[in-house]
């Protein structure tokens, strides 16, 4: 498992390891070694002097290193709008309090901003990689490289004409335009973003087909998440949503369905029979009460499942660590089954369900040779991580993200000892601050 090279930029030596590849393994009293911006060995600790040369080797006593947790559903500006309209259903909240908000303050400005601000917060609690959608991704894109976090950025499409775009083909020229100002970025890749079935026509999304297609990126949309979308999609289209997009070509191994709460059994079986991968949000779910989703059936079909957050304005925050936690808890609960979604599966979902979901599987969601040194190191130290039966369920069962210490992306340490590197938490603060009294003082006019 070792590198033939000896010399290392560092190593890290935890007092556990959960690499998620092979599945279920713990190990106990082992390291990691990295080099650039990748894993060249795994190996023992006790072996780190005789196999490696290097002056920083990182001790974690009483820590698990983990993949960094990859967020696969974000809208991120919207931090900026976290409890700005609570306690409603999904399409009031929508339609009478998010999009009129939107169509009064977003702008680069915002977006960049609120970007900074989701992105501090998701490093703070394990989060390497996120999947986002939504207006001016170059300015998410800026606010991510400015913090070294990982971003897949959406091509975000809708037929209705916003302050970022005017029509379905402006939205794809400008996000077509920031992808090639970014693709040559490290940290970034990107998406197609339809926003959902019911604000998307039949024309473009055959068009975000064929250019899903040419760039070999995944499609990220909205799916089955609430039982009116359902609805509407039979009164004017003659059928589910699943199924028109079916009928349109959209399903693949690249097709990521996220909430996909109400589906049935014949649903489930077509997205395993085409390879799909869902990103089930269990906070956002609740919180708009939109239903639950069938994970146990989507496990059983052998569903690829990713874990989103949602936007904070839904959720409201971004807590990888939070979900993983209501994603096991929650399946068991709608199964009838407690040994559906057990502690290992849950974070899989958190890290590796992600990475395939995003195509990026190869590089990143789990802690093997060669691949990119994107890790989270969590503390376990406290009295409510005690005692240590179980590593992995310690984790999702009873760790929050006020227990994670360190962070690594591409083999850069972002976080160190619980502060992100480059930023102060006054300074996002200040943003947030500034945005909240734009807003609350529009409210009052």
């Amino acid at each position: 498992m070792q590198d033939t090279v000896k010399n290392v930029d560092f190593i890290i030596s935890p007092s556990w390891i959960i690499p998620v590849v092979p599945s279920g393994e713990i190990l106990s009293d082992y390291s990691v070694a990295v080099r650039g911006s990748k894993i060249i060995s795994i190996h023992p600790s006790k072996n780190n002097k005789t196999l490696f040369q290097t002056d920083n080797v990182i001790e974690l006593k009483d820590h698990v290193l983990v993949p960094g947790f990859i967020n696969s559903h974000t809208h991120v500006a919207m931090n900026l709008l976290r409890g700005f309209a609570d306690d409603l259903p999904l399409m009031k909240w929508l339609e009478d309090h998010i999009w009129p908000a939107e169509s009064k303050f977003v702008s680069p400005d915002f977006a960049f901003d609120g970007s900074l601000s989701a992105c501090y917060e998701m490093l703070r609690g394990g989060t390497t990689c996120f999947n986002d959608m939504y207006f001016f991704p170059e300015q998410t894109g800026k606010a991510a490289i400015s913090l070294g976090i990982r971003a897949v950025l959406g091509i975000t499409v809708i037929e209705f004409p916003t302050n970022y775009a005017s029509d379905p083909q402006d939205y794809l020229t400008k996000g077509l335009a920031t992808r090639d100002e970014l693709e040559s970025e490290e940290l970034i890749k990107f998406a197609m973003a339809p926003h959902s079935p019911y604000t998307v026509s039949d024309k473009t999304f055959k068009k975000i087909s064929v250019l899903a297609n040419q760039l070999q990126i995944p499609i990220h949309i909205h799916l089955h998440e609430s039982n009116r979308e359902i609805e509407e999609s039979v009164k004017q289209h003659g059928r589910r949503p699943l199924h028109r997009l079916n009928d349109l070509g959209m399903l693949s191994p690249s097709f990521i369905g996220v909430h996909s709460v109400h589906l049935n059994d014949l649903e489930i079986e077509l997205l395993a029979t085409q390879g799909c991968s869902v990103v089930h949000c269990p906070s956002s779910n609740l919180k708009l009460a939109s239903g639950f989703s069938p994970i146990g059936k989507l496990i059983r079909n052998n569903v690829n499942i990713a874990i989103g957050t949602d936007g904070a304005a839904s959720n409201n925050k971004l807590d990888m660590i939070s979900e993983m936690r209501l994603s096991a808890i929650l399946a068991k609960a709608v199964d009838g089954n407690a040994e559906t979604l057990p502690a290992h599966t849950a974070l899989k979902m958190a890290t590796l369900g992600g990475a395939k979901s995003l195509a990026i599987d190869h590089l990143t969601g789990s802690i093997e040779v060669n691949k990119l040194a994107d890790l989270t190191a969590i503390n376990l130290s406290e009295a409510e991580t005690h005692p240590h039966f179980d590593i992995a369920s310690l984790i999702v069962y009873s760790a929050g993200r006020e227990n994670v210490t360190n962070v690594w992306v591409n083999g850069n340490r972002v976080v160190n000892n619980k502060q992100v590197t480059g930023i102060s938490n006054e300074s996002i603060i200040q943003k947030n601050l500034y945005w909240k009294n734009k807003i609350e003082k529009s409210k009052n006019e």
